[in-house]
């Protein structure tokens, strides 16, 4: 049996290697090696000038995966910024978007990882709280607290008890979008941790933590499983 294909959307920033300074597709490793521990055959998606390609691309992918990275634009939740927050990523936010619009609508099994956890609760109406304190380590350093799942939720399936997870982020999910719920918080402050959409593709899921920065496949291993179902 063929492995599926899994799609992990991407940075774009500008990078440096060898005698180059260019702008640049860019995906942490940690990311496509999960894929593959976890049984799939990872590709990149970089953002498209054209949001319009996202159904074309989503239509040869088996699951979807959107990365962590910059803070959503609050404009797309109808939100003024916070002086905490970062600079808008207005490409990647777009292209995102139609990815996961797309996926929602071919019943393409879906993660999201920190902000992408985010940007699905945008998609769906939802908005977001700009910045919280105790989420983060130092610039570049993954911070770890504890988060309990939602018994009976599809991750409390996949993760039946409190882990210790890697966290880097200072937003969070505030209003759930529509048909959202919540299936894990944080144990020392109640922070959503986790969205799923009940009933949707059969796998639609967004965490707010880091599985590609630890040991821990289970969540993606859950992702490639659906895809092959």
């Amino acid at each position: 049996m063929s492995k599926p294909l899994i799609g992990v959307s991407t940075y774009l920033e500008s990078a440096r290697w060898g005698v180059w300074d260019l702008p640049a597709a860019l995906l942490p490793v940690g990311y496509p090696r999960l894929v593959q521990r976890a049984g799939g055959l990872a590709t990149m998606l970089p953002p498209d000038e054209d949001p319009a390609s996202a159904a074309a691309v989503v239509s040869r992918l088996d699951a979807l995966v959107i990365s962590g990275g910059p803070d959503v634009e609050p404009v797309r939740y109808g939100a003024e910024p916070d002086a905490r927050t970062g600079p808008p990523a207005r490409e990647r936010d777009a292209w995102e978007l139609a990815l996961i619009e797309a996926a929602l609508t071919s019943g393409l099994p879906v993660l999201g990882i920190c902000r992408g956890q985010q940007l699905l609760n945008v998609a769906l109406g939802g908005t977001l709280r700009q910045h919280l304190d105790g989420h983060a380590g130092p610039p570049g350093v993954f911070d770890h607290h504890e988060v309990k799942p939602v018994p009976g939720s599809l991750l409390g399936r996949v993760l039946p008890e409190p882990l210790s997870v890697p966290t880097f982020h200072h937003q969070s999910v505030d209003r759930l979008g529509s048909g959202l719920v919540a299936s894990a918080h944080a144990t020392d402050d109640g922070t959503v941790e986790a969205v799923e959409l009940p009933g949707a593709n059969g796998f639609v899921l967004g965490v707010q933590w880091h599985p590609e920065a630890g040991d821990d496949v289970r969540v993606m291993r859950a992702l490639v499983e659906a895809a092959e179902g």
